[in-house]
């Protein structure tokens, strides 16, 4: 804007103007202007207009606060405010932050706690599976046949269990489907007692422990052994295996994790023959996998990939920190802290897999031939039936 300055009347002439604030001569308009005084200056009293910087309107400035520059050659000076200043003190009450949206998931194990688990307990504590916006509670079944029913009819998320069970619940008609690899190796053993040799079980008592166990192991035994059913008996121990050996009710069983209860029958003063289920003719598997609910997996299939990135980092800090992860281990759950566990750890850890998404498809089609083969289930399931890679 404009403002004026009054000074004693004299003629107002736009060449005295020019001279004064040193500006360029305007050109004639028609008239000649008005010689300047001689010097150069205009006479004392002449009137002139002046910017007046500092009665721009609100909207102007706050608009656009260059705009009393603009088409004038000198231009703002290197610390005129381009915008409207904020207030350097926030008025009111600061607005509250909402937390990160948490995914829930139930996970069932497939019995007690083990160092098998170890991934499982290690991300917990580590805040691995919090890290990622997941909060994952982890159950211990009563019964060890009770997870895949439950995960089958979508009471919990997910469940642990041994790449045989699967195959057998597919067959079955299950909606489940694995998902991830905790143990890449078989965990399953035959263990006699010393006297008894494999060549002669025919009449003995072997007790198994899980459906897969008497289905696939037990099955794949006889048939490497020549030997019928009826020739041997096999009650089901519910994974009491230590007690049912100690106390002499069965000769033997099928289906025990191989580095856990040879160890704890030789604390007990019990020796005993083991034998691997590669021994016994059954082809290579996955000890330990985690399986979804196939029907519920398009809802889950981001929080899954989310848990099972937590159980890769969490088996790399295991690995690379052996000592330490099995004192967290044993302080998460003391259970688990018992004189046989503790000198199987090395064992145990070395079996964990590194990259539990990975999916070993020829594994998984391998272990389908041969229960079609054996007559163990009545047909042959594609792979992509059986087990996924979550990340693909």
């Amino acid at each position: 804007m404009l403002s004026f300055i009054r000074r004693p009347a004299r003629p107002r002439t736009w060449a005295t103007l020019t001279l004064a604030l040193g500006l360029p001569a305007l050109p004639a308009l028609g008239h000649a202007a008005p010689e300047a005084p001689e010097g150069g200056y205009p006479p004392l009293g002449t009137e002139v207009m002046v910017t007046d910087l500092g009665r721009n309107t609100p909207s102007e400035a706050t608009e656009n606060p260059l705009a009393a520059f603009e088409g004038r050659s000198g231009g703002p000076a290197v610390d005129t405010p381009t915008r409207p200043i904020a207030p350097a003190v926030a008025v009111g009450p600061v607005e509250p932050i909402a937390p990160p949206p948490v995914t829930q998931l139930s996970l069932m194990l497939d019995w007690y706690p083990s160092p098998r688990h170890a991934a499982l307990f290690v991300a917990r504590e580590l805040d691995l599976f919090s890290e990622r916006g997941l909060e994952v509670e982890i159950r211990t079944p009563a019964d060890p046949n009770v997870p895949a029913k439950l995960l089958a009819t979508s009471r919990v998320d997910l469940a642990l269990t041994r790449q045989p069970l699967l195959h057998l619940l597919v067959d079955q008609g299950q909606p489940v489907v694995r998902v991830a690899t905790l143990v890449g190796l078989p965990l399953a053993s035959l263990v006699l007692d010393d006297a008894i040799a494999l060549e002669s079980l025919a009449g003995k008592r072997i007790g198994h422990v899980a459906p897969d166990a008497e289905q696939v192991l037990l099955a794949s035994l006889l048939t490497h052994q020549a030997l019928t059913r009826d020739a041997l008996d096999s009650p089901d121990l519910h994974f009491r295996l230590e007690q049912a050996m100690r106390e002499g009710r069965v000769d033997g069983v099928i289906g025990a994790v191989r580095y856990l209860l040879p160890r704890a029958l030789a604390d007990d003063g019990l020796a005993t023959r083991t034998y691997t289920t590669e021994d016994i003719g059954v082809p290579r598997y996955d000890g330990l996998i985690l399986m979804a609910n196939r029907d519920e997996l398009a809802t889950q299939r981001k929080a899954i990939v989310q848990l099972v990135e937590a159980l890769e980092e969490a088996t790399a800090w295991i690995v690379e920190h052996p000592s330490a992860s099995w004192e967290l281990l044993a302080e998460a759950e003391p259970a688990i802290d018992t004189p046989a566990n503790r000198a199987a750890w090395p064992e145990a850890m070395r079996r964990l897999t590194l990259t539990p998404a990975a999916l070993h498809e020829r594994r998984y089609a391998d272990f389908e031939r041969f229960l079609n083969q054996r007559h163990l289930v009545s047909e042959t399931t594609p792979v992509e039936r059986l087990a996924i890679d979550p990340n693909r």
